[in-house]
């Protein structure tokens, strides 16, 4: 570790690449960090990851975190992709998950945990035809209220799947 490095951690300040830096909107607050095996950082804020991507980083929102673990050494994270939107939810599809292995990190794994926790405002899982979903309400960082997301388990029938959160939508009031 540099010893800038040394001192900012010191004073409860994270080293921060500039393109996660120039990234950060208003209201984002930089919670912890980490070094990843490679050498690279992984940044947790008040309004997502922010995963290095190349020369870059990109951040996934909280909303968009299914699952994240930590075991071994190694942060696990399933990130979801938006879909199809019905009324106001959205159905949601889980990419592969991604491993880091973490190097140094710091506050980083627990700081992952809370934020993916906290997002989540309630859920509930509903058998279907074929499978079943999980409906997730969650607070999307930088907004008022929470989202609606359906995350069906492959196999599911999607006319099922969408006439059961049409329904939803309608007992919420949002269809």
């Amino acid at each position: 570790m540099n010893p800038m490095s040394w001192v900012r951690r010191l004073l409860g300040r994270e080293d921060v690449p500039d393109a996660v830096a120039r990234g950060l909107v208003a209201d984002e607050r930089v919670l912890a960090a980490a070094t990843l095996d490679d050498g690279a950082r992984l940044v947790v804020t008040s309004h997502g990851l922010w995963l290095p991507e190349g020369e870059g980083a990109r951040r996934v929102g909280w909303h968009l975190v299914s699952k994240a673990t930590w075991r071994g050494g190694v942060l696990t994270l399933v990130e979801a992709e938006e879909g199809e939107t019905i009324g106001a939810a959205v159905l949601l599809s889980d990419l592969p998950p991604r491993r880091l292995r973490l190097a140094e990190p710091g506050r980083a794994p627990e700081a992952v945990q809370a934020r993916v926790e906290g997002s989540i405002r309630s859920r509930h899982r509903r058998e279907l035809p074929g499978g079943g979903a999980w409906f997730v309400q969650r607070k999307v960082p930088g907004r008022d209220g929470t989202v609606l997301q359906v995350r069906p388990d492959p196999g599911t029938d999607p006319a099922v799947v969408r006439q059961v959160v049409t329904d939803v939508e309608r007992t919420l009031g949002r269809a």
